[in-house]
């Protein structure tokens, strides 16, 4: 039988699913696993169990992450983990199909994009891929031209951990004071970091960052630039 693209190097491999569907996280396991001794596949159902995994053993080959789970709004998840382990790849595994929000999602750092339906060979082909260092792009996409929604998706991947915290904080309606409260610093640092997203992102105001922040789901970017000017 022939083995694994990653059980052919000497060492060994550690991929961990986030996925909050148990079913689908068992089934993909076994098909990376196999019963390869190669290979640690490990398993978390949010995004804090990935981040405990990996304050465990920040040692991680690739992470296969789901767009959709409870706690994550749009492409938030792949922002905080990208900010936050940048020597780690990301690869997106999702039953969204749409071919703007795999782009979006390659502008923002991920390391492929597979679509739940495709079968263990496809699912193997895309993991052998990034592990070779590679980007995997699914058959027939057409990645299309830059657009202003790509210079701003470019923007948002320079936002580090905290920044992007505190800017899904700030989507989520909490004043300055609460932010502090919830993440345990003070409110002159939180004014701080609102300062430098406003400054990462080209934006006046507040308002229009939390609008940059909703939008990143589906792309729409048109009234970013036409809303009132709230300063931080």
């Amino acid at each position: 039988m022939a083995r694994h693209f990653w059980s052919l190097g000497m060492t060994r491999r550690r991929i961990i699913i986030v996925d909050d569907h148990p079913l689908f996280r068992s089934a993909l396991h076994q098909t990376l696993a196999g019963g390869d001794a190669a290979v640690s596949v490990e398993e978390a159902g949010d995004l804090n169990g990935l981040s405990a995994a990996l304050e465990a053993d920040r040692d991680c080959d690739l992470v296969l992450l789901d767009l959709n789970m409870p706690g994550v709004r749009g492409f938030s998840g792949l922002l905080l983990l990208r900010a936050q382990y940048p020597d780690i790849p990301v690869m997106i595994i999702s039953a969204v199909e749409d071919a703007t929000i795999v782009r979006r999602a390659f502008e923002l750092g991920a390391a492929g994009y597979l679509h739940k339906s495709v079968g263990p060979t496809e699912i193997r082909r895309a993991i052998e891929t990034v592990l070779s260092g590679e980007v995997f792009v699914p058959a027939g996409l057409s990645m299309g031209s830059e657009d202003e929604q790509s210079a701003l998706m470019r923007r948002l991947a320079t936002l580090t951990p905290q920044q992007v915290r505190v800017l899904m904080m700030l989507s989520d309606g909490l004043m300055n004071k609460q932010i502090a409260y919830e993440l345990s610093i003070s409110e002159a640092t939180v004014k701080a970091h609102v300062s430098a997203i406003l400054q990462k992102l080209d934006v006046d105001s507040r308002t229009q960052a939390v609008i940059a922040a909703a939008r990143i789901e589906d792309g729409q970017f048109e009234a970013l630039f036409s809303v009132g000017n709230e300063k931080a």
